[in-house]
């Protein structure tokens, strides 16, 4: 039986023997193979120890609850007190500005030795109604009255017209408005005693002196009150006044019939603001009025300070009657003022 052949097989070629570094003998790589010898080999890092866990970031430290009390102890105590020294610096200013009234309201019901006597008292200790009877009986106190009543009611015209000056400055477009409102602003730089002669001359012209017509036109219409109108009807939206153009409403319908009854807030304003105004009127009625029975409550005020200028009380007991209805006014009214004026800045 022949034997298997066996084909020849390639002989292997020996591995090169990587050449020694220095300070190293190639008979230790001939002796361990063909590979460096473990110690070679970088070195393993050695072994760790038990493993300690990772250190966790301390919480704040927080405030013990008793600390957190006392602290909003301290900070209320601390407003307190700031509210209580705000409120008495207040107290002590209103104060300030009370006790001068207080003091003219209390002498008017004092009789004349009494109104000057040392030590002064401030509650009347011999109450009298005397002085205002004087006022009423003797200085014709209830004219002046009277006419300041008329002046004050003739003023209130003058509203209507401020009202639609505003109106026109505010929704219509016609050329040169703005100049045109310009020039009504620039009024307000322009002091009343360098119109108050060509005003005067113009009212002789037209026969209005000793009038009561004549006393109210010249504050008739003012820019101020001009201005607070433009500016709060300038709030009053486009499309409502267009739809109403569109119905075929006129200029006068839209502004009576929508314009005026949206306009309450402002329109109390200046209607308390011409009440003040016509109240207190006292150069052009004194200008104008040529005889005593046109005069207003001012004036006649005006001519105690010469006649009866010692007569404390009776002085006292008129700037009463002159001051006594517009407090009252402001006092109920402030509030509607205050409105008006922010609503008349919105846009």
């Amino acid at each position: 039986m022949s034997e298997p052949v066996v084909p020849d097989q390639p002989a292997l070629a020996p591995s090169p023997v990587p050449s020694s570094t220095p300070g190293q003998s190639s008979s230790a790589y001939s002796e361990a193979g063909p590979y460096p010898p473990p110690a070679s080999y970088p070195s393993a890092p050695p072994a760790a120890g038990p493993a300690r866990p990772l250190a966790r970031p301390r919480p704040p430290t927080d405030p013990a609850p008793a600390d957190l009390t006392l602290a909003r102890l301290r900070r209320r105590r601390r407003r307190r007190t700031v509210r209580l020294i705000v409120t008495v610096l207040i107290g002590l200013a209103a104060l300030t500005y009370a006790v001068p009234f207080l003091w003219m309201l209390s002498g008017s019901f004092k009789p004349a030795n009494e109104v000057l006597s040392r030590p002064p008292t401030l509650l009347p200790v011999d109450f009298t109604w005397s002085n205002y009877v004087r006022l009423f009986r003797e200085l014709d106190f209830g004219t002046y009255l009277a006419n300041t009543g008329v002046v004050v009611a003739l003023s209130m015209i003058g509203l209507l017209l401020r009202a639609m000056a505003g109106y026109g400055f505010a929704k219509l477009r016609f050329r040169g408005r703005g100049a045109l409102f310009a020039v009504v602003m620039a009024t307000m730089m322009i002091p009343d005693q360098v119109t108050m002669i060509p005003t005067f001359l113009v009212l002789n012209g037209l026969g209005l002196v000793n009038t009561y017509i004549g006393i109210v036109m010249p504050t008739f219409v003012t820019a101020f009150s001009i201005f607070l109108f433009r500016q709060f009807m300038e709030t009053i939206p486009d499309p409502l006044l267009e739809a109403a153009r569109i119905d075929g409403a006129g200029e006068l319908r839209i502004f009576f019939n929508i314009v005026w009854p949206l306009s309450g807030p402002i329109l109390g304003v200046q209607a308390i603001l011409c009440f003040i105004a016509g109240w207190n009127s006292f150069i052009w009625p004194l200008i104008l009025a040529t005889q005593q029975s046109k005069y207003t409550l001012s004036v006649g005020l005006a001519l105690l300070d010469g006649q009866y200028s010692s007569e404390y009380g009776l002085k006292m007991a008129g700037a009463a009657v002159m001051v006594l209805p517009v407090l009252i006014v402001f006092v109920f009214a402030q509030r509607h003022i205050v409105r008006g004026f922010t609503l008349s800045g919105l846009k």
